[in-house]
């Protein structure tokens, strides 16, 4: 059992800070990778929250081996999301304030391989991103991918 997990047996749903890192991944085809959720049946970018010890740069890497199968021989940091607008409720009522620590991934290698987070994995043209986009993924991708793409 994870901290974060630990800490809702002791506190349930109420509102959390949680640390944590997305990663944005672009194919050759500039097409963003992201995982449908089982949490929330919705698609997001890969990523999640900060475990006791580790570094966001380590919390970055591990939360992409462990949903996608890939490695990154380069994180490139590109900034961190936080705030009301970083509010969200999850389907089973647990509620959290993000603190999320934004990471391109260059240079991938592995095949992409499903976890038990997710449904599945798929990338996606930017122009063409899927309606049933998590709020938190949407506001990451509008922050930094228009910028990156651009």
């Amino acid at each position: 059992m994870g901290y974060i997990e630990e800490l809702r047996e002791m506190i349930g749903t109420r509102p959390i800070i949680l640390n944590g890192s997305a990663i944005i991944v672009l194919n050759h085809s500039q097409e963003v990778l992201l995982q449908l959720r089982t949490d929330t049946n919705d698609w997001s970018v890969p990523g999640g929250a900060m475990e006791i010890g580790e570094t966001l740069e380590e919390t970055a890497s591990r939360e992409l081996l462990e949903e996608t199968g890939l490695k990154s021989e380069m994180l490139q940091f590109l900034g961190v999301l936080s705030g009301k607008d970083m509010y969200y409720q999850y389907p089973n009522g647990n509620e959290v304030y993000n603190v999320i620590h934004v990471f391109q991934a260059d240079s991938v290698a592995g095949s992409l391989r499903v976890d038990e987070e997710g449904q599945d994995l798929q990338y996606f043209p930017i122009e063409k991103l899927p309606e049933e986009l998590n709020p938190v993924t949407e506001r990451i991708l509008h922050k930094y991918l228009f910028a990156i793409a651009e």
